[in-house]
């Protein structure tokens, strides 16, 4: 059984329909990379997980419990087994390193000072930031807040650990430096993981298995290799940089030049 079941979920806003029939399984242990085009719903799957969004109809199972209809009173022990980095990082900027990182502790578990002190500083050092506590938010770099808000996420030991684009905004080293850090959690803290990302190279660097999502469904699962082989068009496209319109003509493309043994003619 997977740790994590989606069963033809549905969900829409309004007229707009993001999931219409959502199915995907989240193996204990892996890291699971979620693609697709933007406002094809992936950090809204994040959220269905999380109970932040209701699901409007299928079932969502989280280690054999159902989500889907849970009360919010009966969420507590589920949200306490998964850690999330936000995408903007999220941290509130009248509040101390320190205090960011000790949020979820205060907010989930029942722990003296002494004992909330050694788990942000055990928190900040894993993510590679140790002794920076007195810091302000205003105080760090954009790849150093998005390490403090991981911080947060692992501070009370999740056994889920769920990425909303995580390098988004950042420069190359930066980008290296998350993408290293995911794996190494990951094995360091034997963490199932997920991530949403646009980005391509992270995708294929850090991923023990990769889902696309495209329309309201998962159109591929596998592997890195399995995805770079695929002859779907709609993943092709995405992976290749063209627009879906595009689809046509990017297959004309490439027969151009595979008959020119060259690149395509300028236009």
């Amino acid at each position: 059984m997977a740790l994590i079941e989606f069963r033809h979920v549905r969900k829409s806003f309004g007229d707009k329909v993001v999931y219409s029939d959502l199915t995907l399984d989240v193996h204990r242990g892996e890291l699971l990379t979620i693609i697709g085009g933007s406002g094809q719903g992936k950090s809204v799957m994040l959220k269905l997980l999380t109970g932040l969004l209701e699901a409007d109809g299928g079932s969502i199972r989280f280690d054999g419990m159902e989500l889907v209809g849970l009360p919010e009173r009966a969420r507590g022990p589920v949200r306490r087994r998964i850690g999330m980095l936000f995408q903007g990082s999220a941290l509130f900027d009248s509040l101390t390193v320190r205090e960011n990182v000790a949020y979820g502790l205060r907010e989930h578990l029942r722990l003296d000072e002494r004992q909330i002190d050694a788990r942000v500083a055990e928190a900040l050092v894993a993510v590679g930031l140790p002794g920076i506590e007195s810091m302000w938010p205003s105080d760090l770099s954009g790849g150093m807040r998005k390490r403090v808000g991981l911080a947060r996420a692992i501070a009370y030991r999740p056994e889920v650990l769920l990425y909303d684009e995580p390098t988004t905004g950042l420069d190359p080293i930066n980008t290296t430096r998350i993408n290293q850090l995911i794996v190494h959690l990951k094995r360091s803290l034997d963490v199932t993981s997920v991530v949403v990302t646009h980005d391509m190279q992270s995708a294929f660097g850090i991923s023990d298995r990769i889902a696309m999502i495209h329309e309201g469904r998962v159109i591929f699962e596998g592997s890195p290799e399995a995805l770079r082989r695929s002859s779907d068009p709609r993943v092709r496209a995405f992976i290749e940089g063209a627009a879906p319109d595009d689809e046509a003509e990017l297959a004309a493309l490439h027969g151009r030049a595979s008959a020119t043994h060259g690149p395509p003619p300028l236009r």
